[in-house]
């Protein structure tokens, strides 16, 4: 999708935001025009690209990644080395884009589900054989924001507007019970729900982005930020 950039105001002061995490101050960004994908890069997709090139992921490398819990079983859970932050996630032996929640599992169902379980290097690898690039963070969310300014989601500012679901997150009790309300317990297809306002699906929710850049890489909050590209993103 080619996307005609521009002038717009990356971060947000909403309270729920985590300026740790970058999402703040609001500063106004420029951005040349760029293109990026509609969808995320989806496990067919990936699976054309290790075919072709014969890439072996890091997470293959290493022999292990981390998993969500409540995806496993429990002989898997027990035992499983856990950060301590964060102890939803398991290190699984043998966790890859291929076998997702380790031994046994497989995406043989799930090729039009987003790929996972794959590094910045990757996903930038990818990009290479695609010829193209990861996008910028600012370039994410100018992309993801649909074209309107300063709204909670890509769709605007209520969560679940007539009761409609528009992204797949958790609902219920984190991290025990998810109740699945939105019609998934884990990944979606990368075109499930409506899509933004620039046409991009998923711009919220599912599964982790990685972009180029660092999130706190807009430099001034004071200034214009200038960011031209002359290559594609996906």
């Amino acid at each position: 999708m080619l996307l005609g950039g521009g002038s717009f105001l990356m971060g947000t002061r909403d309270t729920d935001g985590f300026p740790d995490d970058g999402e703040g101050p609001v500063r106004e960004v420029v951005l040349s025009p760029f293109r990026i994908d509609a969808c995320a890069v989806t496990n067919d997709r990936f699976a054309r690209f290790a075919e072709a090139t014969g890439h072996v992921t890091e997470a293959e490398r290493f022999g292990w990644s981390f998993v969500f819990a409540g995806f496993l079983p429990a002989a898997l859970r027990r035992g499983a080395a856990r950060p301590p932050q964060t102890p939803w996630w398991c290190g699984v032996e043998g966790a890859t884009w291929r076998t997702p929640e380790g031994p046994g599992s497989s995406v043989a169902d799930r090729g039009d589900h987003p790929v996972v379980h794959l590094s910045w290097n990757d996903a930038a690898a990818y990009c290479r054989w695609a010829g193209a690039r990861l996008p910028t963070e600012a370039e994410w969310e100018y992309a993801a924001r649909g074209g309107l300014v300063q709204r909670r989601y890509p769709w605007g500012d209520e969560l679940t507007p007539g009761g409609e679901h528009r992204c797949n997150i958790w609902q219920g009790h984190f991290p025990t019970k998810n109740t699945a309300e939105d019609g998934y317990r884990g990944t979606a297809p990368v075109d499930t729900y409506e899509p933004n306002g620039h046409g991009l699906y998923n711009m919220s929710g599912n599964v982790w982005e990685w972009c180029a850049t660092p999130s706190d890489s807009s430099d001034s909050p004071s200034s214009p930020t200038r960011f031209p590209r002359r290559c594609p993103a996906v």
